[in-house]
């Protein structure tokens, strides 16, 4: 990773702590194009570590066992190395949770992953449930793998096994995202600028196909509630969708480019986005307007010269699990660190050809891919104020327009819509 050049601004910015990384082998023959990492995910319980290696490759490491790994022989790590210290899965079915390594052949380029879990008392959508051919229970842990054919395969964490192979996209499967709570409806964007919703507690039934984007769509996210969908685009878009509906809630408008990344806060009260116009903007989603901009290009460009090639394209942008810190990843070879109320960021990480990245399930570690590795940095810590607790709660549960309906002063309620 080589160094990078920092703004006035930046210069006595700290630089974030290298946690560790793996390393993909390579060969002298082995072409880069095809070996890029476009998706990493954490297990929603912290238990599994995912990538693509490029190549139809995907890892599945167990991410305590990798954490242990760093700290045992130094932050570097190849990862096919990970295979003579990780327990290999075997046959004995008591053997099912303890978390094994797995290397998985897709069959096409990976583009998405995510992870699922079940919570059984989250019933089917379809009627028929005594005809299903799955019984997720408890226990069930699933990948999920979009594919450059268009196709989506789900498989058994626990024994890398192929369970369902969905086939109703006709692109590239840009994204996925699976509902938090625990229903394993799966929504999946894609380049044939569609978002299709699948139920896998139904055997993978696609249950509704979402049209509204008019070019190719990038990213998805839910809310913490599972009752939102985000989804980005080409062309400015960012769609807001009620999953209960199925329809558009709105369409938010301010980037001035394609707009390739989207997650909510913790509490569903904020909503970033990433765009090609070097920006990230956090939203409040249930009013439909910007409240804070953060800029990887000084001075920003204007709206007509956000559409160049200016080296400070936003690819990825991720949400920590404190609601306070937001991290970037952008062309000009750098990862940021920002908190939500300051301009600048509080830490940066030098990375070449980022292209994601995301928070750890306790938030205490940022990976991010390149091609076909992964980097991992500490990430900024600090206690959260017993009032940003206290605004974390109420943002659960209520809305915002619920909240300026409050009968508290005004002060009070510009804080708990993240305005002060």
């Amino acid at each position: 990773m080589a160094s990078f050049p920092l703004t006035v601004n930046e210069k006595l910015i700290a630089r974030s702590r290298t946690v560790g990384e793996l390393l993909a082998p390579t060969s002298p023959f082995d072409k880069k194009c095809g070996r890029e990492n476009w998706t990493v995910a954490f297990a929603p319980d912290g238990s599994y570590f995912a990538w693509s290696q490029g190549h139809r490759i995907v890892k599945l490491v167990p991410w305590s066992q990798c954490l242990n790994n760093f700290l045992l022989h130094g932050t570097k790590n190849v990862a096919n190395s990970l295979n003579t210290r990780l327990p290999r899965q075997n046959s004995d079915s008591s053997q099912k949770n303890k978390p094994c390594e797995h290397i998985i052949d897709c069959g096409d380029i990976v583009w998405s992953l995510a992870f699922g879990s079940s919570v059984p008392e989250k019933q089917s959508r379809c009627v028929n449930i005594e005809w299903h051919r799955f019984k997720f229970g408890q226990d069930q842990l699933l990948l999920a793998t979009g594919l450059n054919n268009g196709r989506i395969k789900i498989w058994d964490v626990y024994t890398g096994k192929l369970l369902l192979n969905l086939m109703d996209h006709t692109e590239v499967v840009r994204d996925l995202t699976f509902a938090p709570d625990g229903s394993l409806i799966l929504v999946s964007a894609s380049r044939d600028k569609t978002l299709r919703v699948w139920d896998l507690k139904d055997d993978g039934n696609m249950m509704k196909v979402l049209r509204g984007h008019q070019n190719w769509v990038y990213g998805c996210a839910f809310s913490p509630d599972s009752s939102i969908l985000c989804s980005v685009g080409a062309s400015k878009a960012v769609f807001l969708w009620d999953m209960d509906k199925y329809s558009m809630i709105r369409k938010l408008e301010g980037h001035h480019n394609d707009v390739v990344a989207c997650e909510f806060s913790p509490d569903g009260a904020l909503l970033a986005t990433a765009s090609y116009d070097t920006r990230v903007y956090v939203w409040d989603p249930h009013i439909g307007v910007i409240l804070m901009e953060f800029g990887h290009l000084f001075p920003p460009p204007t709206p007509i010269f956000a559409g160049g090639a200016n080296d400070r394209w936003v690819r990825s942008v991720s949400f920590s699990h404190d609601g306070l810190h937001i991290a970037s990843l952008a062309d000009d070879k750098m990862v940021r660190f920002w908190r939500i109320d300051e301009e600048y960021p509080v830490q940066v990480a030098p990375l070449n050809n980022g292209l994601c990245c995301t928070f750890s399930t306790d938030g205490s570690v940022l990976a991010a891919g390149q091609d076909g590795s992964v980097y991992f940095w500490a990430t900024p810590r600090q206690v959260s104020s017993l009032q940003h607790l206290c605004r974390m709660a109420i943002r659960r549960v209520m809305p915002t327009n619920q909240v300026k309906n409050l009968p508290i002063p005004s002060k009070v309620v510009e804080f708990l819509c993240y305005q002060i």
